[in-house]
């Protein structure tokens, strides 16, 4: 008879979406919290020292990571049950108020801009702008002092039976009822399990920075789309913005070669000068985008979640979103097979999963790409009619609040961990 697995299971990612898995499962899975392993190189120094990054370390003086998220009221919900996002430095959060959305062909405060607001939906908030860095260390913070355990080791590879599943790394192997793959959009673990992954290129990049602006934010998250992407302007903490300028490549190449002065002059254009002059507070990143589907979010003793599963568009910002959802359904069908006396691997705790986020998740990345599709028109035909759906949505207050509700995570069906 085979040794009992060395853990119940093992999450491989370090990422947002990894680590909040992680700290739910040992919150919520059923399980000992030191029968799970959290794996990523990155964690190595955290793993060998015993300490988990305090996010409430952070130096509140310090720059704005360059990488945030808009945080939905869903989200907000499941790092609630993790027992992370009452770790996440207050002073550093920015919730917002608002949302404009318009057309490039229409002036951004005319009738056919797209407007979202809290006040409307009374909600405190439509989310929270929050850093990447600081989601990860609230979420190790919450697991480790739960009694999960990091591990510091990267993949070399991996072996399923109807038993366990075999992590082989570079300190020996580690074996696991569960694996759980977060390991991002180009997932080592959903190659090495052989699963097909459906991909459409968009042809664009992702910039992103931080900009200092003339004008103050006032809390409102603002897009336009324009003929080459859609450009967004997310407040910040500090009273700066984060901006997510998603462009055709020729583009975006153009973009980062640009030197600071001249890239702000072009920024301002292209945002219709909504926040008046704006000012490089950063440098510049860019990110290739496309969207996939893994052909399934399963396999033996194995499951994927976030980017690992699909990976979006950005133009919502709801792809990690979407992969705080994926984790806690996938906590849910763990905990309902422990109760019932299964094995948190068992192809039917799996199954459950993957029936609770599959169409979903589809759904989402299939709406973003139509979306990203049909109002990134430039002058003429296309964009007229770009500008005027988006006048029609926002004159109609059914469907502007519904809007609303679907980005928020308040609308439709939900884990139970995100309501």
């Amino acid at each position: 008879m085979s040794a009992s697995p060395d853990f119940d299971v093992i999450v491989v990612g370090g990422g947002p979406v990894g680590a909040a898995t992680a700290a739910l499962l040992a919150a919520h899975g059923g399980l000992a919290p030191g029968r799970i392993a959290l794996m990523a190189p990155e964690l190595a120094g955290v793993a060998s020292s015993g300490e988990a990054p305090a996010a409430a370390r952070l130096d509140p003086r310090a720059a704005p990571d360059l990488r945030v998220v808009a945080l939905s009221r869903a989200s907000e919900r499941v790092l609630t049950h993790a027992g992370a996002w009452q770790k996440l430095p207050r002073a550093r959060l920015c919730p917002y108020q608002g949302m404009r959305v318009w057309h490039e062909s229409v002036p951004a405060d005319g009738p056919e801009v797209l407007v979202f607001s809290a006040a409307e939906l009374r909600e405190p908030n439509l989310g929270h702008i929050v850093e990447n860095r600081a989601l990860v260390a609230a979420s190790l913070e919450s697991f480790a002092a739960q009694g999960g355990r990091l591990v510091g080791e990267r993949v070399a590879g991996l072996e399923c039976d109807a038993r366990q599943a075999r992590i082989t790394t570079g300190a020996g192997v580690l074996s696991a009822r569960l694996v759980v793959a977060a390991d991002g959009a180009r997932s080592q673990l959903r190659e090495l399990l052989g699963i097909p992954l459906r991909r459409h290129d968009y042809r664009q990049s992702a910039l992103v920075a931080t900009i200092a602006t003339a004008k103050p934010h006032r809390s409102i998250a603002w897009q336009r789309f324009l003929g080459s992407g859609p450009l967004a302007l997310l407040p910040l903490f500090n009273g700066e913005c984060s901006i997510v300028w998603s462009a055709d490549q020729a583009l975006a190449q153009e973009l980062m070669a640009l030197p600071p002065a001249a890239f702000g002059e072009r920024l301002q254009a292209a945002s219709a000068g909504v926040l008046g002059a704006t000012r490089l507070a950063s440098e510049r990143l860019s990110l290739p985008l496309a969207r996939s589907n893994a052909a399934r979010l399963v396999g033996a003793r194995t499951a994927l979640v976030g980017d690992a599963a699909h990976a979006i568009h950005p133009l919502a910002g709801q792809g990690v979103n979407l992969g705080f959802l994926d984790g806690a359904a996938l906590c849910e069908a763990v905990a309902s097979a422990v109760a019932e006396g299964e094995d948190p691997g068992s192809e039917r705790a799996l199954l459950r999963y993957e029936r609770a986020r599959y169409t979903h998740d589809t759904l989402v990345g299939a709406s973003m790409s139509a979306f990203n599709e049909l109002l990134s028109r430039g002058p003429g035909p296309a964009g007229w009619l770009a500008a005027r759906l988006l006048g029609l949505a926002g004159a109609s207050g059914i469907a502007r609040r519904g809007f609303a509700r679907a980005a928020m995570g308040t609308a439709g069906p939900m884990p139970r961990l995100a309501c």
